[in-house]
């Protein structure tokens, strides 16, 4: 029997275990407040990476601060087919394969307060716009399975076919928001109410469940997909927020957005080559209570 790569008898080094050179990298929603800490790890890994983002002068702009070499910014609508699908052909015609996928874009408490009616983002459940909804549902779950297959069909191309993909959840995705932490807090991003709407939390359960399937559906063709669960990072938030997720975390602090790198590492490298359909915590210990 041929030995496998990476197994016991032949075991990838120790320290080449997290490196990624030679690999190139897709992280969608890549200007974003994680989004640039990923693309900023995987370069320092080695990959080679092209950050896909709404904001496209905001990704190549990133790009170009990064690394003009290895680092490729361009405008990705991930609601767009097209825009899917070009931007996946850019990161083959640059770079000649692709061997992970980060899907990180999604329409966050920000990103809502940004982009839509705060009011109507943040609104109460029982008058919860349908068109929000549907707008949280085509950008959190319906961009990533388009990404996914997208970068599925290129993987299975590749001679060996294989890749990794790491689906960014929430852990409002693992338990239900807890509806206290929001009493007399203003959202830092608008004047508005602050809250996690019922769009947010039920969009990334649904990730969860997309990873499980595409895990399952993929193993045979060496194509690896798991999850990646972070929780509240601070971004000028309000007094009165922080003091009430504080008490509600048991390590007692909010997480700095550069404290997911290495979980996110753990995931796309070696490190991690016999985890599939997993969903990887990080959060403070929130879910342990």
């Amino acid at each position: 029997m041929a030995e496998q790569p990476g197994s016991a008898l032949n075991p990838v080094p120790f320290p080449d275990l997290f490196r990624l050179d030679g690999r190139v990298a897709l992280v969608t929603g890549g200007a974003g407040l994680l989004g640039r800490r990923y693309c900023e790890a995987l370069l320092q890994a080695g990959a080679r990476v092209v950050i896909g983002d709404v904001d496209g002068a905001g990704a190549e702009a990133l790009a170009a601060e990064l690394d003009t070499e290895r680092a490729l910014g361009l405008k990705l609508d991930v609601t767009n087919e097209a825009s899917v699908n070009g931007a996946t052909q850019r990161a083959v015609q640059r770079f000649k394969r692709l061997d992970i996928l980060v899907n990180n874009a999604a329409l966050t408490v920000r990103g809502g307060s940004e982009r839509l009616s705060p009011a109507d983002y943040f609104a109460p459940f029982e008058s919860y716009k349908r068109d929000v909804w549907q707008r949280a549902v085509d950008v959190n779950l319906t961009g990533m399975l388009l990404c996914a297959q997208a970068a599925g069909r290129q993987m299975l191309l590749q001679d060996p076919p294989g890749g990794v993909m790491v689906n960014i959840s929430s852990t409002y995705g693992v338990v239900a928001p807890d509806q206290r932490v929001y009493d007399g807090v203003r959202s830092p991003y608008a004047d508005a109410t602050f809250n996690t709407p019922v769009s947010y939390a039920v969009t990334k359960t649904a990730v969860l469940g997309l990873t499980r399937y595409l895990a399952t559906y993929w193993g045979k063709n060496n194509i690896r997909v798991n999850a990646l669960t972070p929780h509240g990072v601070y971004d000028n938030h309000d007094d009165a927020f922080v003091r009430n997720f504080v008490y509600r975390s048991p390590l007692g602090r909010m997480a700095r957005n550069d404290e997911y790198r290495g979980a996110l590492l753990f995931l796309v490298s070696d490190a991690s080559s016999y985890m599939t359909g997993a969903n990887l915590i990080v959060d403070g210990g929130w879910t342990a209570w």
